[in-house]
């Protein structure tokens, strides 16, 4: 399992980078809910949840295929990804402050927090049955959408969901492309 965890790493990694330009593609209310619809700090928390949701349906169905234990699967990335968010904003928000946007740092912390969230999720799954594991982990998943929909469309105007390209906060309702 270490090894397919370190896999994913990247696979998930490859995939945000794709994940970024969904929205713009097939713009509709789905993709603005699933993937970034500005470059704001919050729409990139996107980036980090929905690429990893994707990946983590082959790998259940590749442990399924292959009969390997993986307890607690739908819980360890409902926590993986909220700490991988957490962890992300906690970093990244004071250098923004500090030096502004470098691009390269945000990629390197995407492939660190991607790498967090496997080790995460590998030890949860490793860990004894959590009683309820499948519906909190299904709770924290759509509460994270739910939370990825309202600053989506209702975003405060403070500097996590400001998009500094385009001059908006949250989705351009006038011109949604």
């Amino acid at each position: 399992m270490k090894k397919i965890k370190i896999i994913l790493t990247f696979i998930i990694f490859i995939l945000s980078i794709f994940s970024h330009f969904i929205y713009q593609i097939f713009p509709n209310f789905i993709t603005s809910i699933l993937f970034p619809v500005n470059e704001s700090i919050w729409e990139h928390m996107k980036l980090i949840a929905t690429p990893v949701l994707i990946i983590s349906i082959f790998e259940y169905l590749y442990y399924k295929r292959k009969n390997i234990p993986n307890n607690n699967f739908i819980l360890s990335y409902g926590i993986s990804i909220f700490l991988g968010i957490i962890i992300y904003l906690i970093i990244y928000l004071p250098i923004d402050k500090l030096i502004g946007h470098n691009i390269f740092i945000a990629i390197l912390l995407l492939l660190f927090i991607f790498s967090l969230i496997q080790y995460i999720s590998y030890h949860i799954m490793n860990y004894q049955i959590v009683k309820y594991n499948k519906y909190i982990g299904i709770v924290l998943i759509i509460f994270m959408y739910l939370i990825f929909y309202y600053f989506t469309y209702y975003p405060k105007e403070i500097n996590i969901f400001y998009d500094y390209n385009k001059g908006i906060y949250g989705i351009d309702k006038v011109n949604p492309n």
